[in-house]
């Protein structure tokens, strides 16, 4: 059974029954996730929530219930061989707990971020779950000492990323005009994210044209998404090709998450936003002791990409941050080259094909 909260736990979710199905053919996957789980061969349990944040995540707390109720019974009833947790702690570790109860071994796969907020959880994990495998090579030492067997298996991105293809045969696939260059604007995939982020790409657009008219600006959408508001007619969407689109790019406006990892693994340079409720940032902000949002910053250690919040995140800035990338040579080399230095540490890692193989060793069921 495989339990993804969200939407890019939902990715590695799929990723992993995908490796696991080619593995043992005859294995039989269920668990909490969306459609591209379910084209994989995973039998739904329930749907994943696209809620993030304190106050929204409250307000679907009937939803979360109905859903946990659904994934203990199923435990009960089947007793799988494996649960492989991802992510979405507070839900995972309630679901953890009645999988402990049962004897179930457990996997947790993409570790909560500790490292940030609430380190308590660190040893109510480590007592919980058999295997944690991580993200980040960062992550392993807040484990130590801990009894639990953790291992940086490396992120899942790394592994949709074989492009390889010249810029201008990207555009063309993409309907877009070889010759001119892209500028990328990317608002979230959540609703609440498209909602909140909506007059920033907007507005950015209109901007960016009127400032750079010989540029296209692309808005890249995760396939069955779209965007709430109404663009200028100068921007084009496009589903389910946020690879394509950032790897043609020669800057991007990132909604921090996942997006952010996959921009810099690309070496696209890139500014990062973020809106979420005034609340949730507040209690956030005074829970939390980091000192950078996006992954590329954390990664990095230091600030790599500028990160605008809350108000800063306005189309103003977000436009002034581009220009400055397009227009300092100094600068967006400096920033490429960062980017360079995140990719090195993830290459060579296959997570998808490593964590499998950590499910079959926690089953027993014999390799082929």
């Amino acid at each position: 059974m495989i339990s993804a909260g969200e939407a890019s736990g939902e990715f590695y979710g799929a990723m992993l029954s995908r490796e696991l199905k080619k593995r043992w053919p005859d294995v039989e996957i269920s668990g909490i996730g969306g459609p591209r789980m379910q084209s994989e061969g995973v039998n739904l349990i329930a749907p994943i929530s696209h809620v993030i944040g304190i106050v929204e995540v409250i307000k679907h707390l009937r939803e979360i219930r109905t859903t946990l109720k659904a994934a203990g019974d199923f435990l009960r009833n089947e007793h799988p061989d494996v649960l492989v947790l991802i992510d979405y702690p507070d839900f995972n570790i309630a679901l953890g707990k009645k999988a402990k109860e049962l004897g179930i071994p457990i996997l947790y796969y993409v570790s909560p971020q500790v490292w940030a907020w609430r380190k308590g959880r660190v040893r109510k994990i480590a007592a919980l779950v058999n295997k944690m495998a991580v993200l980040f090579p960062f992550e392993v030492s807040c484990y130590e000492n801990t009894g639990l067997d953790c291992e940086f298996v490396g992120h899942p991105i790394i592994e949709t990323m074989g492009l390889g293809k010249p810029k201008e045969e990207l555009k063309t696939g993409l309907g877009l005009d070889p010759s001119k260059g892209v500028i990328s604007l990317l608002p979230g995939s959540r609703p609440n994210e498209l909602n909140r982020h909506q007059y920033i790409i907007m507005e950015a657009v209109a901007k960016l044209n009127k400032r750079y008219p010989e540029l296209q600006i692309v808005i890249p959408l995760a396939a069955g998404t779209a965007f709430p508001g109404v663009l200028p007619a100068c921007a084009k969407i496009i589903h389910g090709s946020t690879t394509e689109v950032l790897a043609c790019s020669e800057v991007a406006a990132v909604a921090s998450g996942t997006a952010t990892l996959e921009t810099a693994l690309l070496g696209t340079p890139m500014v990062v936003f973020y809106r979420i409720s005034p609340v949730t940032y507040v209690l956030a902000r005074m829970l939390t002791n980091v000192r950078f949002i996006s992954l590329v910053n954390i990664l990095s250690g230091k600030e790599v990409v500028k990160e605008l919040l809350q108000s800063n995140a306005n189309s103003d800035a977000v436009c002034e941050e581009i220009e400055h990338i397009l227009e300092n040579e100094n600068y967006r080399n400096s920033m490429i080259r960062d980017l360079k230095k995140i990719r090195e540490f993830m290459e060579g890692k296959t997570p998808s094909v490593r964590v499998a193989s950590m499910v079959g060793e926690l089953a027993q069921w014999s390799s082929l």
